[in-house]
């Protein structure tokens, strides 16, 4: 698997060794150990698989508290998929990256914990999915306004398909409750 680093310290693009053949491919989506080596040290307790039409925007979601890390991939169609840096006191806060998920180039990306996750479906449909570090919790659930203007997101859909909840997020400066920036390493 070859890893890049992003301008996020912390995420990461992945490419997965894919194998095939005139039969078709293999690739592995995820080992423990291997990841482990690379840096993602995470328990993984939920899966979660979505469908979206082109246009869809689902994000840009995170937890606080019962932060979750994420594994996200595409296995049909493709995204346009973003993560950003919500962390009150981090270096980075307010910073975004982004990068094209498809069933082509079937790459994934690892957002930590205190990062605010979403995409944008720029395919047909697209089948994506995601591992969770920490299981979904309603009461703790957040949204930061895909339009924000200080994050400027140059998304590929200028009018996009979004949940009334998504609709109505805050920018970030007016987001009432988000994760603090730790400093300490993480623990091994």
């Amino acid at each position: 698997m070859e890893v890049l680093a992003t301008e996020l310290p912390g995420v990461l693009l992945l490419k997965p060794r894919v194998f095939g053949d005139q039969r078709g491919f293999f690739l592995e989506t995820f080992h423990a150990a291997r990841y482990a080596e690379v840096g993602i040290r995470a328990s993984f307790v939920q899966d979660n698989w979505s469908r979206s039409a082109r246009g869809t925007l689902r994000g840009l979601h995170f937890q606080e508290p019962h932060a979750q890390g994420k594994l996200v991939q595409v296995v049909h169609g493709a995204v346009y998929d973003v993560a950003v840096d919500v962390r009150r006191g981090s270096p980075t806060f307010g910073r975004w990256v982004g990068c094209e998920l498809n069933e082509e180039n079937k790459h994934q990306l690892w957002i930590p914990p205190g990062f605010a996750h979403g995409f944008v479906v720029i395919s047909d449909f697209c089948d994506f999915l995601y591992k969770c570090t920490a299981p979904y919790s309603p009461e703790a659930e957040r949204a930061i306004a895909w339009n924000d203007p200080d994050l400027a997101i140059p998304w590929p859909v200028a009018v996009p398909l979004l949940s009334a909840k998504d609709t109505a997020a805050p920018r970030l400066a007016d987001a009432p409750l988000l994760p603090r920036f730790d400093p300490s390493p993480p623990s091994l």
